[in-house]
C-alpha cells in the first residue's frame, strides 16, 4: 500500500506473522551484506586508481578519491541499516519465542482446567475421609480376627506359671545338683547267670553216668581205692 493510501484511509493490509517478518528481515540482511561486500571492493578499486594516478594524472586521482568517499558514505549507511535490522530481527525472534511459550502455557492451563472441571475440592476431601475411615475399619477387623478371644480363655495364668516353675526346678536338679529322676518301674531281674556262678560251673566236673563208670578201668580202680 502506498503512503498516501495509508494516510487517507485506504484498504488496510494484513500484518504479517512474526515468522514471516523474521524471514523478510533475514533476506534484507543478506542483501545488505552482499551490497556491503560490493562497496568494499569498489572502495579498494578507487583507492588503487588514486594511487596509480597520484603523480601522473591528478584529476583522475581526485575523481577516484571523491568516488571513494561517496562509496564509504554508502557503506557507512549500510552498516547502520544492518545494525537496525539485526536488532529488529532479534526483537522479533524473542517475541516469537515468548509467543510460543505463552501459547504452550495457555494450552497447558486450559488442559488442567478441563481436567479439574468435574472435580470438587470438598468432594475430594470427603472421599479422602472415607478412605481413612475404611482403613481404620479394616485395621479394627484385622485386630479382632487376630485376637484369640475364644481360644485359651479358660486357662489360669497362675497354674501355668506354677507348672513352669516345677519344670525349671527339675532342670536345675538335673544340671546343677545331679539328682537322678525317680524311676516309676523296678528293674527286671537278669536272665543270665552271674559271673561267679558261671565260674563255679566251669570248675565243677561233669558227673559221669554209671555206664560210663563201668566202661572206664581207671575209674573202677579209683572207686575201689576210695572204698
Amino acid at each position: 500500500m502506498s503512503f498516501f493510501g495509508k494516510m487517507f484511509g485506504g484498504k488496510k493490509e494484513v500484518a504479517p506473522s512474526t515468522g514471516e517478518a523474521i524471514q523478510k528481515l533475514r533476506e534484507t540482511e543478506n542483501m545488505l551484506i552482499k551490497k556491503q561486500e560490493f562497496l568494499e571492493s569498489k572502495i579498494e578499486e578507487e583507492l588503487n586508481t588514486a594511487r596509480k594516478n597520484a603523480s601522473k594524472n591528478k584529476r583522475v586521482a581526485l575523481q577516484a578519491l571523491k568516488k571513494k568517499k561517496r562509496l564509504e558514505k554508502q557503506l557507512q549507511q549500510i552498516d547502520g541499516t544492518l545494525s537496525t535490522i539485526e536488532m529488529q530481527r532479534e526483537a522479533l525472534e524473542s517475541a516469537n519465542t515468548n509467543t510460543a511459550v505463552l501459547t504452550t502455557m495457555k494450552n497447558a492451563a486450559d488442559a488442567l482446567k478441563s481436567a479439574h472441571q468435574n472435580m470438587d475440592v470438598d468432594k475430594v476431601h470427603d472421599m479422602m475421609d472415607d478412605i481413612a475411615e475404611q482403613q481404620d475399619v479394616a485395621r479394627e477387623i484385622s485386630d479382632a480376627i487376630s485376637n484369640p478371644v475364644a481360644f485359651g480363655a479358660d486357662l489360669d495364668d497362675e497354674d501355668l506359671e506354677r507348672e513352669l516353675d516345677e519344670l525349671e526346678q527339675e532342670n536345675f536338679d538335673k544340671e546343677i545338683i545331679g539328682i537322678p529322676e525317680p524311676t516309676h518301674t523296678l528293674p527286671e531281674a537278669p536272665t543270665e547267670d552271674l559271673p561267679e556262678k558261671a565260674k563255679e560251673k566251669k570248675k565243677t566236673p561233669a558227673k559221669l553216668s554209671e555206664p560210663e563208670l563201668d566202661d572206664d578201668p581207671d575209674m573202677k580202680q579209683l572207686l575201689s581205692w576210695a572204698n
